[in-house]
């Protein structure tokens, strides 16, 4: 498990977080939004994936809100260069995107959630929380596409869709 837990004995320590995403408007309303939270701090912001790891380098963040599509360093390479120099950084995907080849991309590099923006504000704040505890958080059509690859390879593709669409 790529997941680091970071539990710190039963001291009340903030979530210390930096936010990565291209699109200023976002990473204002992602501060104000988590800096409503008690025991969140945003220790920084990032418009691309080169700014994002250079952060993560220096503040050492406990968790980093990751978009996929950025300039000059996508989010999967991004996440690699995150958990080379900060092991400890939880890296949650919040994307527009639930392609399977980004989402086992990140996966591989490390990420331990992976949320789609569509998703509410409480499950965004529940799964920070929880990859800080070095939990896996997952959106439930990102769940479902994994399941979909994981059965489709043990049984053919074609009895998958039946199974998984039935269901």
């Amino acid at each position: 498990n790529q997941c680091a837990d970071s539990k710190e004995g039963h001291i009340t320590v903030k979530i210390r977080i930096l936010i990565a995403d291209d699109h200023a408007v976002l990473r204002e309303g992602m501060r104000n939004l988590l800096e409503r939270e008690k025991d969140f701090e945003v220790v920084g912001e990032a418009g691309d994936g080169e700014e994002a790891v250079r952060l993560v380098s220096k503040l050492k963040p406990d968790v980093v809100i990751m978009d996929i599509v950025m300039p000059k360093l996508s989010g999967i390479e991004a996440t690699k260069k995150v958990k080379q120099v900060s092991p400890a950084t939880n890296v949650l995907i919040l994307t527009a995107y639930s392609d399977i080849r980004y989402i086992i991309g990140l996966l591989e590099a490390g990420a331990c959630g992976y949320l789609l923006k569509s998703a509410h504000s409480s499950v965004i704040t529940g799964a920070i929380r929880a990859v800080k505890s070095g939990e896996s958080v997952l959106a439930p059509v990102v769940t479902r596409k994994l399941l979909e690859r994981v059965v489709g390879a043990a049984t053919g593709a074609s009895e998958t869709k039946g199974i998984l669409s039935h269901r």
